[in-house]
């Protein structure tokens, strides 16, 4: 995948590279003097700016997290997503990626001659994407060392990491082609004014998971597993509260369960012994342990379209701004403006938490982004600090590539369906990887 391919506009494209070390009309009279001067293009290049490398740097890094992530979190419990309440480092990868998608946008959606046709290509994509969702994460694979495959399309898992991605980048695709203004940009406070609607839009959101999150009443509900031989064990689990953020009785779960239905929801015991992984149950597990619950779900995603939005806003310092000191001062005021407002609402009872995605959680993350951001756009676009961060820009154009064959593990089921006579005997275990 390249650089942008994913949210790239062909309106944009057809306009030339974006001119990320110029900026836009605005950033003159906040601006201060650039820290190093940027070089100027090579003559290869034929005159064309430098494409913005940190951003591939960053999501490189990012999805060299979430390899480490899931590979070590087996043997590095610290490196597992949190349970529920809290954070962990695993926690601030779909978060990361949010972020990135909403900068790209801006970058791709500099220029927008027909907004229609945008929108249309737009939704085209988003399609794409959570089409290719729906066969990585819905259950068509059968596991690594399975070598059966298909999904029964009245269990098929609805949403997943790939679903809330193209729904994030659809929502905020649209605002940065319809929700601009007209006014002049000369310092960050011109930027808030001039896509006060796109903020507008996030601020609604926000209210209105809020406002479902700690206002819906939440009844008493019932699920049904497949237990040995094919028989149904039934749960009763009570609810009957409102307000309630636990994993049982909370309005996320319940609004899933109503709208996409609890077969179609993600099945993997939030209780076990060892999660994430599977594993056996605690002798006191609670009657809701082995419920389907998404936590990619429909209410959850709501605020990751409001971490794409925010990362919308990052965007705009590149364009309206040309000098480095600008943009780096205008990421790190809002960044360590959610990092602190996160961090007070986590205090009076507004806990981060992943699985809901709660106000403080999409702050905290945001606020880290924009900080590791920023340091990655000082030390690569700024001082030229390139030659290590080589393999971090390739695996961060390659990002979608490296997803789908490592992430969703396609590459080791093809591996595993190379063998010799039988299952067991394949190309793993020859070279001394696996059994």
């Amino acid at each position: 995948m390249g650089g942008y391919e994913l949210v790239r506009s062909d309106d944009a494209a057809a306009a030339g590279p974006p001119d990320l070390e110029l900026g836009g009309s605005g950033g003159g009279g906040c601006s201060t003097k650039a820290w190093p001067p940027s070089p100027p293009p090579p003559p290869s290049q034929g005159g064309a700016r430098q494409r913005l490398v940190s951003l591939d740097v960053f999501r490189g890094i990012t999805v060299l997290l979430m390899i480490i992530v899931d590979d070590a979190g087996a043997f590095l419990p610290a490196l597992n997503h949190s349970p529920w309440d809290g954070v962990t480092i695993a926690d601030f990868v779909m978060p990361f990626f949010l972020f990135m998608v909403g900068i790209s946008l801006t970058l791709a959606y500099k220029r927008v001659p027909d907004k229609l046709e945008a929108t249309k290509k737009a939704v085209l994509r988003a399609l794409k994407l959570f089409c290719l969702g729906l066969v990585l994460q819905g259950g068509f694979f059968h596991g690594v060392r399975s070598l059966t495959f298909g999904v029964d399309i009245t269990k098929i898992r609805l949403m997943g990491i790939l679903q809330r991605i193209a729904i994030a980048y659809l929502l905020a695709a649209i605002c940065e082609i319809w929700l601009k203004g007209d006014d002049d940009v000369d310092c960050g406070l011109d930027v808030i004014r001039r896509y006060r609607y796109q903020l507008v839009v996030a601020l609604l959101l926000s209210t209105m998971y809020t406002v479902i999150l700690h206002g819906v009443y939440v009844p008493d509900w019932e699920y049904q597993i497949s237990g040995p031989g094919s028989t149904e064990k039934s749960f009763s689990v009570r609810c009957g509260v409102r307000g309630d953020t636990g994993p049982a009785c909370n309005a996320v779960g319940m609004l899933d369960r109503t709208i996409l239905g609890i077969d179609h929801l993600y099945r993997r015991p939030e209780c076990s012994i060892n999660y994430p992984q599977n594993g056996p149950l605690p002798p006191d597990a609670p009657s809701w342990c082995q419920a389907p619950f998404d936590p990619e779900g429909l209410l959850s995603s709501v605020m990751a379209i409001v971490t794409c939005l925010i990362g919308l806003q990052f965007g705009h310092i590149i364009i309206h701004f040309e000098k480095h000191k600008g943009r780096i001062i205008n990421w790190l005021i809002p960044s360590f403006s959610m990092l602190a407002l996160a961090f007070s609402m986590d205090f009076i009872g507004i806990r981060m938490n992943k699985p809901l995605y709660t106000i403080s959680y999409a702050l905290a993350t945001s606020g880290t982004a924009g900080l590791l951001f920023a340091g990655i756009y000082t030390l690569v676009d700024v001082y030229g600090f390139r030659k290590l961060t080589i393999p971090m820009e390739w695996m961060g154009k390659h990002a979608l590539m490296i997803y789908v064959l490592v992430a969703c593990n396609i590459l080791p089921i093809f591996i595993h369906g190379f063998y010799w006579r039988e299952p067991k005997n394949n190309l793993l275990k020859f070279i001394g990887v696996g059994a």
